[in-house]
């Protein structure tokens, strides 16, 4: 189980427990438009695998060199919180390994499907991607469903909004609430 930090990973939590997998987290960044950071143009691994949406980045005329810039933050910071997150414990051995990726649900996409597009093309390749989330739009999911092997979505509306709409609470995850939930 990989848990998308923050959420994700409180949610691959239990899921974990019950089916007595490894529960880890790995981490993606949104990078968005530099003057409106909440409009998604793609997200970035910690290792550098990235996703850019070309569409974004056209309609907002955004200039290679700052696309580049915008990229490259996000990696770092996604290097950071890595980091912050795993502590000095190396990543899980992925290959031949159905891996399970696990986030609080789907609005833009980006970052599952930068993770997901990260998990598909590694070099070894785990035997089986699947991607598990409680909630996400029709369209975003269908287009997951041409990058992982598997894709479980309890709630696919036709109408969405926002992943919190679908939650009683959807308090912040706190990144000492991830580290204590990583702990073997």
């Amino acid at each position: 189980m990989l848990g998308l930090p923050r959420g994700g990973v409180a949610v691959a939590a239990p899921v974990a427990a019950a089916l007595g997998g490894e529960l880890d987290v790995l981490v993606v960044r949104k990078a968005g438009v530099p003057w409106q950071p909440e409009l998604a143009l793609g997200a970035v691994t910690a290792s550098g695998h990235r996703v850019v949406n070309d569409a974004v980045v056209r309609g907002v005329r955004l200039r290679p060199t700052e696309l580049e810039w915008v990229l490259r933050r996000a990696q770092e910071e996604a290097e950071g919180k890595e980091r912050l997150l795993r502590g000095d414990r190396p990543p899980p051995r992925l290959e031949g390994r159905t891996v399970v990726l696990v986030d609080d649900g789907i609005a833009t996409g980006a970052t599952v499907r930068a993770a997901a597009e990260l998990l598909v093309t590694a070099d070894p390749r785990p035997r089986q991607v699947v991607v598990a989330v409680p909630v996400g739009p029709r369209e975003t999911v269908e287009e997951l469903e041409r990058v992982a092997d598997v894709v479980v979505v309890l709630e696919r509306p036709a109408t969405f909004q926002a992943v919190g709409e679908w939650y009683g609470d959807f308090t912040q995850v706190q990144d000492d609430d991830v580290r204590a939930l990583l702990k073997p």
